[in-house]
């Protein structure tokens, strides 16, 4: 099967996808960096390449280009795509924050209802927050349209493809049932052109065992945060320079293997060779390494800071967790300050964010690290990349789900065709 990825990122429903054997088209991204890192791994890759059309530039570009430059030859392209997936940049609809109804950033799921309905795809994905389901309780006029203030956005998208001939199914999930060793409550939009009888997100859910005993994972429980970062820690590791830092005077653990590894450990491993890359430690003042041990301490592992010891120890910051070993992490964000290490006195690494994101170890993640000031609207950093990705775990179990529904229809049309024989 064929697929286009819109709003790409740096990769994550790209990865699932290719993981399952379907073919990667073209993708895309409109921010730099996260499109070195798509490109990198998936694009041009060691393991994965797209077969990429000869239209179109290898490079960082949005949708709303892409419709404008290229709308003739994406139409050339209508009935050989089976599938396009795509993620809108969500920060419109999260419920960490308020939700703006004018935000600019929501319209580009009309832009995504546009590609649609030029390359008629087979089957479509829209991933997003679990806010993408909630209604807008506050517009104002001549701003969006009034449309939204009496529907979601989940709502606006689902009548929508109902009108370009979809069998829509939808719901949220969460990542954990399927091995992200993350609670990370996502909405999903599950839609095929052929009419079918069955909910595919129904499927999904369904399929998350067989999922789960395929890659060895435990069914009963969820992959907890120690399986996918023991051997990450710091411990009475070497310390060296940072291999691949954007600034000088950070280190890094010296890798070594473990000769014992959790099964999810050993799937983050598969086709990795020697260290990880994104293992840069942060660099934190005194005080503030002072603040997390006393947090360590004082709070619940697994549950937000309550307020009252934040005001206690002068924390200004509102939504902080210290992790608990032997559970998922909470939702990983594009912010690292948010989660605090379960036995070390500091925020987690890329790489082991990009572990509770259930990215392997072979998957290097470029550009630089952090970012602040003006230039969190422009930069997609490391640690942004991987908080705004669809972990790969959840891709490929979509991918598995619609590649078995589209072999059984394949089947039905066989048989019906031999019928009428």
């Amino acid at each position: 099967m064929r697929f286009v990825d819109v709003f790409a990122g740096c990769g994550g429903l790209s990865l699932g996808l290719l993981k399952s054997g379907m073919s990667g088209v073209f993708a895309i991204e409109k921010n730099p960096m996260a499109f070195a890192t798509l490109e990198h791994n998936l694009i041009k890759g060691n393991k994965f390449k797209f077969d990429w059309p000869d239209f179109l530039p290898m490079n960082a570009m949005s949708c709303e280009e892409l419709l404008s430059d290229f709308s003739e030859e994406l139409s050339e392209l209508a009935g050989t795509i089976d599938l396009v997936v795509g993620g809108p940049p969500c920060q419109g609809f999260s419920t960490a924050g308020r939700r703006n109804p004018s935000d600019p950033r929501n319209q580009m799921a009309e832009q995504y209802l546009k590609l649609i309905s030029i390359l008629k795809p087979t089957y479509l994905v829209i991933e997003n927050v679990s806010g993408f389901a909630s209604k807008f309780n506050e517009t104002k006029s001549n701003e969006i349209n009034d449309r939204f203030s009496k529907k979601s956005y989940a709502e606006f998208i689902l009548d929508s493809l109902e009108g370009l001939g979809y069998s829509v199914s939808s719901g949220l999930v969460n990542c954990a049932n399927f091995g992200v060793p993350q609670n990370r409550y996502r909405y999903l939009i599950v839609c095929s052109l052929k009419k079918t009888k069955v909910s595919i997100f129904d499927e999904l859910i369904k399929h998350s065992e067989s999922f789960l005993r395929a890659k060895s994972l435990p069914v009963e429980r969820s992959v907890s945060v120690f399986e996918a970062l023991s051997d990450l820690e710091i411990g009475t590791k070497q310390l060296v320079e940072s291999t691949d830092s954007d600034r000088m005077g950070f280190f890094e653990i010296k890798y070594a293997e473990p000769d014992l590894k959790s099964a999810f450990l050993s799937l983050m491993r598969e086709g990795a060779e020697g260290a990880p890359n994104s293992l840069r430690l942060p660099k934190h003042a005194p005080n503030t390494i002072v603040n997390f041990k006393r947090l360590q301490l004082v709070s619940t592992p697994g549950r937000s800071v309550s307020k009252s010891v934040r005001d206690s120890l002068g924390i200004k910051k509102q939504a902080i967790t210290v992790l608990a070993k032997n559970q998922p992490s909470p939702t990983v964000t594009t912010l690292p300050d948010d989660i605090i290490h379960y036995s070390e006195a500091r925020i987690l690494t890329v790489r082991e964010s990009a572990r509770l994101q259930s990215f392997p170890d072979w998957f290097e993640f470029l550009g630089k690290y952090t970012t602040g000031g003006k230039r969190r609207k422009l930069d997609c950093p490391r640690y942004t990349q991987v908080g705004n990705a669809v972990p790969p775990l959840l891709s490929e179990a979509i991918a598995q789900v619609i590649k078995s529904l589209d072999a059984k229809n394949a089947s039905h049309r066989d048989e019906k065709n031999a019928a009428e024989l």
